[in-house]
């Protein structure tokens, strides 16, 4: 069974489907995407995710799911073991309430500031094939957001071991490259989130958070 992924290797995005077929112990066949040279706006590109972002997994019947969301509900139904979405109702309500958070109120506040704010991204505020203006107010916003979603990580994991509680989950994967990713536009945890802290620590130790 051949796996096909579409990547790029400085992208976060693509890092966290990356974590997730780590931790699944997938095999497949890697395809580098080069988005500084533009390679997701070229046709061969748009026929395969006419969105031309990435990540794409390309499953062996040529299905091709181009978001992180669909990747990792694929995977899970494939690959259950182990599983990454939360076992049993409650488990599963909780990985799906935390990833949400940390999608919406930790990675899309550090995409807001990376795409508001950087002369690279001028004309790309938004990901896809149209252009889309900046505003450097939302930047500000963005990284008001990120110091709040820090907080409230930390506040978590003093709770439980995980994000989403006693198991390591897609939460956790999408907090990490929340963290990992704020770096990139100075953006840091305050000294004093010991839980963040032992918790990246952790993460870290791990072997998916090196691939």
């Amino acid at each position: 069974m051949t796996i096909t992924f579409y990547d790029c290797a400085t992208a976060p995005s693509p890092r966290r489907a990356r974590m997730v077929l780590a931790e699944k112990r997938v095999e497949y066949s890697r395809i580098e995407v080069d988005l500084r040279a533009g390679e997701h706006f070229s046709d061969a590109f748009r026929a395969i995710n006419p969105n031309c972002t990435v990540p794409v997994l390309v499953t062996p019947d040529g299905e091709a799911l181009t978001d992180n969301a669909s990747i990792a509900r694929w995977l899970e139904e494939m690959y259950p073991d182990p599983p990454l979405m939360g076992a049993g109702p409650l488990g599963k309500a909780r990985v799906a309430e935390w990833l949400w958070r940390c999608e919406f109120e930790g990675l899309m506040a550090i995409m807001e500031v990376l795409r508001n704010s950087s002369k690279a991204m001028a004309g790309r505020a938004l990901p896809g094939p149209h252009a889309v203006a900046q505003i450097p107010e939302l930047a500000d916003r963005g990284r008001e957001r990120a110091q709040r979603f820090f907080s409230i990580l930390d506040q978590q994991l003093g709770r439980s071991p995980w994000v989403a509680g006693d198991i390591f989950s897609v939460a956790d994967i999408a907090a990490f490259v929340f963290v990992e990713f704020a770096g990139w536009v100075k953006i840091a945890p305050a000294p004093d989130h010991a839980h963040l802290a032992a918790w990246l620590e952790a993460v870290r130790a791990r072997p998916s958070a090196s691939v």
